[in-house]
C-alpha cells in the first residue's frame, strides 16, 4: 500500500465513516465487477453515494486526508489493474440516473445514465440528434468527460451545460461555452465529478428517430463485436487514420499475451477470453503499441482509461 494513502487511512475513522454512510461505503471492494472486462483488483475505499447531498458529506469528510480519488462510470472503457486502486473509487449510484424532460427538445440527464437509455428517452419524446447515443456503452458522464461519439456525432454537439461537485465538495454549473471539447476529450478538470447535464436536440417525428436509431445499431452490429468482455475503443483514432487499420495493416490484429487477444470482428477491440489478468491487456496494449510505430511511425494514444496501481 501507498504510504500516502496508509497515513491516510490511519487518520480516518472508519467506524464513524461507516455508521454515517452505512451500505454505500465499502471496504476493499473488489472493482472486476464494475468493469466490462470484468478484471480489476480492490479499491481501498468504494463509495457510491445515493444523493448529491451524500456525495458532498463525503467529500467534506475525506478532503483533507489526501486521498486520491478516482471515479468509475459504468465501466465500459475503463481497465482496472489487477492490484486495485489506492485511495477512493466513487461511483455514482442508479439515483443519479433520472430523466427529465426541460424544454420540447431539450432534456436534463442524471451523470449514471445510460447513454442507450437517454437515446431511447429521446426518441419516445420525439427528439432528433441523440440517436448516436444508442451506439455508445457507458454513462453520460464518462461521455461527456472523453467527449465519446460516433458516425460524425460527439456529445459536444448535443450538450448545454453540465453540473458538476469538485473534490472540495463545491457545487457548480458549466456551461458548454466555458468547455473546450476536442477528439476523445475535453478539459474538464479530472478533479470534477459530474453528476448531471443539460442536452439539446431537434424535434422530429419519433418514427424517423427510431429508423436512425436502428439504422445505427445495425452498422455497429455489423463492425463491432458485442456480448464479449471488452472495453470498446482501445486506441483514438490519428489524424483521420482509424486505428483499427493502423493495427492490422501493422500485423498485430493475431495478437494475444495471456488471455487477452484482439477481437477478430474489430482489431481495436481488445478481449478478455475469460482467463486474463488486467496486465495481460495492458502488456497486449503496449506490444500493439510498439509494432505499430515500428512499421507506421505513428504512436497510437489510448481512448481506454487505466486507472489502479501498477504490480
Amino acid at each position: 500500500m501507498d504510504e500516502r494513502i496508509r497515513v491516510s487511512l490511519m487518520n480516518l475513522n472508519i467506524n464513524l465513516l461507516k455508521n454515517k454512510f452505512g451500505k454505500n461505503l465499502i471496504l476493499n471492494e473488489n472493482l472486476s465487477r464494475y468493469s466490462w472486462f470484468n478484471l480489476g483488483g480492490p479499491a481501498n475505499i468504494f463509495f457510491r453515494p445515493e444523493s448529491k447531498k451524500q456525495l458532498i458529506e463525503f467529500l467534506n469528510e475525506i478532503k483533507n486526508l489526501n486521498f486520491k480519488i478516482d471515479i468509475l462510470g459504468a465501466g465500459s472503457n475503463t481497465l482496472i489493474r489487477d492490484r486495485g486502486v489506492n485511495g477512493v473509487v466513487i461511483k455514482l449510484s442508479s439515483k443519479f440516473s433520472n430523466l427529465k424532460l426541460l424544454k420540447k427538445d431539450t432534456i436534463e440527464v442524471g451523470a449514471s445514465t445510460l447513454d442507450k437509455k437517454v437515446s431511447e428517452y429521446a426518441k419516445d419524446n420525439s427528439i432528433g440528434n441523440l440517436e448516436f447515443l444508442s451506439c455508445i456503452p457507458g454513462s453520460i458522464g464518462g461521455a461527456i468527460m472523453m467527449n465519446s461519439g460516433c458516425y460524425d456525432s460527439d456529445i459536444s454537439k448535443i450538450l448545454v451545460s453540465v453540473k458538476v461537485v469538485d473534490f472540495e465538495g463545491n457545487e457548480l454549473d458549466i456551461k458548454k461555452e466555458n468547455i473546450s471539447f476536442f477528439y476523445r476529450g475535453s478539459n474538464i478538470s479530472k478533479n470534477y465529478i459530474i453528476i448531471s447535464a443539460v442536452l439539446k436536440g431537434k424535434l422530429l417525428s419519433k418514427e424517423l428517430v427510431k429508423e436512425k436509431i436502428n439504422y445505427l445499431i445495425n452498422k455497429k452490429k455489423d463492425s463491432q463485436p458485442s456480448k464479449i468482455k471488452t472495453g470498446g475503443s482501445t486506441f483514438k483514432n490519428i489524424n483521420g487514420v482509424k486505428a483499427w487499420k493502423l493495427i492490422k495493416d501493422s500485423g498485430c490484429d493475431k495478437f494475444s499475451v495471456g488471455g487477452a487477444k484482439i477481437s477478430e470482428l474489430h482489431s481495436n477491440f481488445f478481449v478478455n477470453d475469460g482467463s486474463a489478468k488486467a496486465s495481460d491487456v495492458e502488456k497486449l496494449i503496449e506490444k500493439v503499441r510498439k509494432e505499430v510505430q515500428l512499421k507506421t511511425g505513428v504512436n497510437l494514444e489510448l481512448e481506454l482509461k487505466i486507472i489502479g496501481d501498477e504490480i
